[in-house]
């Protein structure tokens, strides 16, 4: 099913006689569990014609590295696979995406575009309304429940924003059925690129920034819903036992997430098929707190800097910014894990060496940059680019949000000191009391050496 609150046509524009229906895959790069892709080709058997998938790899998103092209690639090449077995042509081509988009829209009767939540996308956007001929109708399918439907406005805190969106999950909660195309468009002659060689792709898009591949996390959908049966069967009981760092109960979605591999409501509907007790507890982050930082990034135009936070939080730190450090530390030693904090260090290394670090140790690790760096300015941007740049989840809605929490995002005001101000402090006492810490760090060591 796809609700109406998911479509949302963005112009005026008539339906063309065109060749085929255009559906421009930007922030869902999935053949699985796609509402964009589904109602492509409703409306591709519609109007009998076929439909083809664009997506433009854009050699210019702000801060992508190796490291992201890699794992985009390997979900891309998932994706032109398995629309190639539904009969579907899909065009993925080195260029701006909205450029390319307009261009293959010429020949097309509609156009249809899934839904980013960040700044980028949504000029993107903006420059084909501009531009395009022809009808463009977005489609929403990165969320459980739709953005605006969730919220009309910025919530204040997971509480606030809880009570609304759980007044729509039953809803929102159902399976999408899948369409058969009925006009296939496999034979149709396009400019593409294939995946016979990812690095020869890399290489073209001459990529000033050279962070590694992983090898721990694959892109694509298959390898997610792969991942995401072995956490249902053996770690979502012990989910509740996220939080320590010395065990492994984390599903590990969260880059397939960020780049659209896979979808919210399919984990969220295998999650209810089970008996769990972490059931609820895993709900939570994948709708709530997830949700809530879509809201925050697209209600909040200043989602990146310092400006994001609520009053409170921005009044007591600027309060506090000349308080003296005990230690400081420039870009380059937090980058090389060069702190005096042997658990600030492990997470710094399981981040650079696995693309993925540990989200309690996140908080812990954004919290540390506060109180280490000269100012909360300072600070938020170096927290900002070490996590954008080594995170596979990185330059995402959660991403933003997470880093911002760090500093008093939709959070409470709590006892004033030094530094931190009325923000939520955390320190090292506070892990050797509550994990074993030591051996979460023994791990990294052993992984990085």
């Amino acid at each position: 099913m796809i609700h109406t609150e998911r479509i949302k046509k963005l112009n005026q524009k008539p339906l063309k006689e065109g060749d085929y229906v255009l559906y421009w895959m930007q922030a869902s790069p999935r053949a699985h569990c796609n509402h964009a892709l589904e109602y492509g080709i409703k409306k591709a058997n519609r109007l009998k014609k076929p439909l083809v998938v664009f997506f433009g790899i854009t050699k210019q998103f702000p801060e992508a590295n190796n490291r992201h092209y890699t794992f985009l690639l390997q979900g891309l090449q998932h994706v032109q696979n398995s629309l190639d077995k539904r009969g579907i042509k899909m065009a993925i081509q080195i260029v701006s995406p909205p450029k390319g988009a307009i261009e293959l829209a010429e020949n097309a009767s509609v156009v249809v575009v899934d839904k980013g939540y960040l700044t980028i996308q949504r000029e993107w956007v903006k420059k084909a309304i501009d531009w395009l001929k022809c009808s463009l109708i977005q489609v929403e399918t990165n969320v459980v429940v739709p953005v605006e439907t969730a919220s009309a406005k910025e919530e204040y805190s997971a509480a606030t924003f809880r009570r609304k969106i759980n007044k729509k999950l039953d809803e929102f909660l159902v399976p999408l059925k899948m369409e058969k195309l009925i006009t296939h468009s496999s034979d149709i002659n396009m400019d593409s690129y294939s995946f016979d060689d990812l690095h020869s792709i890399i290489s073209q898009l001459g990529l000033k920034s050279k962070v590694a591949p992983v090898s721990k996390y694959k892109g694509g959908t298959l390898n997610a819903i792969k991942l995401l049966g072995t956490f249902i069967k053996h770690k979502l009981d012990h989910f509740p036992d996220r939080n320590d760092p010395s065990t492994d109960y984390l599903s590990h979605m969260s880059p397939y997430l960020h780049f659209g591999q896979v979808s919210p409501l399919h984990i969220a509907l295998e999650i209810l098929k089970t008996k769990s007790p972490g059931k609820s507890t895993y709900l939570e982050e994948l709708i709530v707190r997830r949700e809530l930082a879509v809201n925050f990034v697209y209600h909040n135009p200043e989602y990146d800097n310092l400006k994001c936070l609520p009053d409170w939080a921005y009044k007591t730190l600027s309060k506090h910014q000349n308080d003296k450090r005990e230690y400081t530390y420039s870009f380059k030693e937090f980058e090389n894990a060069g702190t005096h904090d042997p658990y600030w260090n492990a997470a710094q290394l399981e981040m650079v060496h696995t693309g993925k670090m540990h989200g309690y140790m996140r908080m812990y690790w954004g919290k540390k940059i506060l109180e280490w760096t000269h100012d909360p300015e300072e600070a938020y941007q170096i927290a900002l680019k070490l996590n954008n740049k080594y995170e596979l989840d990185g330059r995402d809605p959660n991403a933003y949000a997470g880093v911002a929490w760090c500093f008093g995002k939709h959070d409470r005001a709590w006892k004033e000191r030094e530094i931190f101000g009325k923000v939520r402090y955390m320190n090292d006492r506070g892990l050797r009391r509550k994990f074993k810490i030591d051996s979460y760090v023994g791990a990294v060591n052993n992984l990085v050496s």
